[in-house]
């Protein structure tokens, strides 16, 4: 039997040598295409505007400097809202909406996965149906609905609509199905009622999910404007303000650059700090009675 499954001598090196190198190019080709636009607008942002504009583009930097960065300081510092105003709603708004989003999809999906109630299928099917829809298709009845609540203008007007996300629903539903229906039971012959079971037994198995849902409703909620909901100055988010600094005409191009670094920073940062978590996670997923 060994004499049949042994291989040739030197044949796992040379599969080793010729197979696993052009995967690395293919995957290091494609790794610097996703990187490009991110070092692109690093550089731009420390070009000085001559150089922003020369033909043909230019990714080097020959006179790096911090001024796009100083002008982008000078003009919120003559904003008519201190620039902490504008971070403490977006922290405010993503921290709050994130946190929701992720308590409330979990919750619903709990039930949907585990338990098999009259109208259960028709749910999930209408949840599924949702993700279908762009959010431009749904501004209008948010619109009436927020309005209808009397949260115009206020924080809730963009927490409520994220907490809302089928997305988060769908994703948790998957999950919590691969969740061994002999733990739960194990749990409740212990003592654990159905709270205890959903957050002691169940969310720890489903881990990946809702680290994952927690980083794309952050950096969805990080980069929202408002605009439709929002109208007082000192409500809006940083986003918003930036975006309006942005738009202003071609001879800010350089502090636009600054602006979209700025912007990109904390999701990044959120998720290089958070990855191994996932990615840990993720390889122990997939569980089975």
């Amino acid at each position: 039997m060994m004499k049949k499954i042994r291989m040739k001598k030197g044949k796992r090196l040379n599969r080793s040598i010729k197979g696993d190198i052009p995967i690395f190019l293919i995957i290091g080709i494609f790794g610097l295409f996703s990187v490009w636009p991110l070092i692109f607008s690093i550089m731009n942002s420390l070009k000085p505007f001559e150089e922003i504009f020369l033909f043909p583009p230019r990714l080097s930097v020959e006179n790096p400097t911090l001024d796009n960065f100083r002008d982008l300081a000078t003009i919120l510092e003559n904003a008519t809202v201190p620039f902490t105003r504008y971070i403490f709603n977006t922290i405010f708004v993503s921290v709050v909406g994130t946190v929701g989003h992720v308590i409330v999809a979990s919750m619903a999906a709990y039930p949907l996965a585990k338990y098999n109630f009259p109208g259960s299928k028709i749910l999930f099917n209408v949840v599924v149906f949702s993700l279908m829809f762009t959010p431009a298709v749904t501004e209008i009845p948010n619109y009436i609905v927020i309005s209808n609540l009397g949260l115009i203008d206020t924080y809730w007007a963009i927490i409520l609509p994220a907490m809302s996300y089928s997305l988060g629903l769908y994703l948790m539903k998957q999950f919590m199905e691969q969740v061994p229906m002999s733990f739960i039971e194990s749990a409740k012959l212990e003592g654990a009622n159905e709270f205890q079971v959903f957050w002691k037994v169940v969310m720890p198995n489903v881990k990946p999910a809702w680290l994952t849902l927690t980083l794309l409703v952050f950096q969805l909620l990080w980069a929202s404007t408002g605009g439709n909901f929002i109208y007082s100055e000192n409500m809006k988010t940083l986003s918003y303000a930036l975006g309006q600094i942005v738009n202003t005409g071609i001879s800010r191009t350089g502090v636009a650059s600054a602006v979209t670094v700025l912007m990109m920073s904390v999701p990044i940062t959120i998720f290089i700090l958070t990855q191994s978590n996932i990615m840990e996670t993720m390889s122990s997923s997939g569980m089975k009675e």
